[in-house]
């Protein structure tokens, strides 16, 4: 997985699938978090994401009050976040 960074957008490449993928996502988007109530996070290609992931994203919207918007690139992440019925929460969108 590689992920970059600028200004309150995020983009991420690849497939999200390990803690250190998790450690990597949470301290990009804590440290963005710290200037901006918003970020707009770009889904490239995964096919999936880890739970821990999803609860961190939870967290960051329910708990810290942070305006997320995901645009999801692969349909299979994207089906997972409706079946879930998190797509909503995580204003996500299939482009």
């Amino acid at each position: 997985m590689e992920i970059s960074a600028s200004s309150n957008n995020v983009t991420i490449k690849g497939n999200i699938k390990t803690v250190n993928d998790f450690q990597e996502i949470k301290m990009c988007l804590d440290n963005i978090k710290s200037f901006n109530s918003s970020i707009s996070v770009n889904i490239i290609d995964s096919l999936s994401m880890t739970s821990s992931v999803i609860g961190y994203l939870n967290k960051l919207v329910l708990k810290d009050g942070i305006k997320l918007s995901l645009k999801v690139g692969n349909i299979q992440l994207m089906e997972l976040l409706n079946d879930l019925n998190l797509s909503a929460t995580f204003n996500a969108q299939k482009v």
